[in-house]
């Protein structure tokens, strides 16, 4: 508040008629008054006579120019540098100075942190000069104009996103091609190929993928029965789907690179469930037999196959050495035979017929033990 008091006391002393110390009149050189012939009066205030000096010819407008030029002075000495403190203790030079220093501060940090760019290895930077696309930074360091001429935006291109379609508390049913309805939930993973063309071309990038992948996924589940769509032919479905998919977002240059789509759920609608579950358990178990006989039939053939070979290359040797092989051939098949039953082979005559002869080697009962007589001749085995 001094500074406004300060400048009001230079105003006035620069309007005032005299400079003089004790007020507005002023004294020549020694003590005697003004010229002879003056009229005006002497003034008490006047240490140095009673008549003011002359003054200069031309009329009063000529009387402050001195004043003025001193205050044109002070005025340069106090902005201009050229001498001490101002008024209130508001000094130029050094003030200019870090503002100054401020301001070069400020557009080195402006420039490093706009003109510098550090791309991440699964990231890519796209470019825009004045909001046009320009070009597509790789990964490390790049640079580019100062903002706002040029800006860059970072796209992730190795994330792989994924899109959740039909869940347990809201059904998708679609309509099969045998006029059956199905309750279907599946999953697309995608990742951004073309930065460029996914940040420009697509408004909504998610919601278009969302909608593509329910349009293809109708389409080709109406092109299946429902026992195909639940059952062996998911895959096949998946891959259709899957192309489908990419074949449209190719055609809206949408930048987006399709990785696979998955089938997490498909059931008949909930009302119709459990009598679809007894029914697909029913075809299960009659599948189950059906691949059982087909097993053992299948075992059959093979053995027969087996037989006829063999036969065959018996047959072989029985063209070269038909008494051998027949002999051998009525060995082979007697002891096949024989080998099941039991049976006790006498060797030598005159054993008596009433010997129990299908009960050698067996233990007696523990009641009765008799003692057979020995046979004179031979021997039984």
């Amino acid at each position: 508040m001094s500074i406004i008091p300060g400048w009001a006391a230079r105003a006035r002393g620069l309007f005032a008629d005299s400079k003089g110390p004790w007020g507005s009149g002023s004294g020549g050189a020694g003590g005697s008054g003004g010229p002879s012939g003056s009229s005006e009066p002497p003034r008490a205030n006047n240490p140095w006579g009673s008549t003011p000096p002359p003054k200069r010819p031309g009329g009063p407008q000529f009387g402050n120019v001195t004043a003025l030029d001193d205050f044109l002075k002070r005025s340069r000495s106090k902005f201009g540098g050229g001498g001490g403190g101002g008024v209130g203790g508001l000094g130029g030079a050094p003030n200019t100075k870090v503002i100054v220093w401020a301001l070069l501060a400020f557009v080195l940090i402006w420039l490093l942190f706009t003109t510098m760019h550090r791309i991440a290895p699964e990231e890519r930077g796209v470019v825009t000069t004045l909001g046009r696309y320009n070009r597509t930074l790789g990964p490390g360091i790049g640079f580019t104009l100062p903002a706002p001429l040029e800006r860059v935006q970072k796209v992730d291109v190795e994330n792989i996103r994924s899109e959740d379609l039909g869940s347990q508390t809201e059904e998708t049913l679609m309509l099969t091609g045998d006029q059956n309805i199905i309750d279907i939930a599946y999953t697309a993973r995608w990742n951004v190929r073309d930065p460029e063309l996914f940040l420009f071309e697509l408004q909504n990038p998610q919601e278009t993928i969302r909608q593509v992948a329910e349009s293809a996924m109708r389409q080709v589940i109406s092109g299946y029965t429902l026992d195909d769509a639940i059952g062996d032919k998911r895959g096949e479905i998946e891959a259709r789907v899957q192309e489908l998919m990419q074949r449209i977002l190719d055609s809206y240059r949408s930048g987006v690179q399709l990785q696979g789509v998955a089938i997490r759920e498909a059931d008949p609608p909930a009302a119709v469930n459990d009598a679809f579950k007894e029914v697909s358990a029913a075809q299960q178990e009659a599948q189950s037999y059906i691949n059982q006989a087909n097993a053992y039939a299948m075992q059959l053939r093979q053995k027969a196959q087996g037989e006829a070979g063999a036969f065959d290359r018996i047959y072989e040797q029985y063209r070269l050495a038909p008494d051998v092989t027949r002999r051998r051939m009525y060995y082979e098949t007697m002891e096949r035979v024989l080998q099941k039953v039991d049976k006790t082979i006498v060797e030598a005559p005159g054993v008596t017929p009433y010997l129990p002869l299908n009960q050698q080697g067996r233990t007696p009962p523990a009641a009765v033990v008799q003692e057979q007589p020995q046979a004179s001749q031979g021997a039984a085995r």
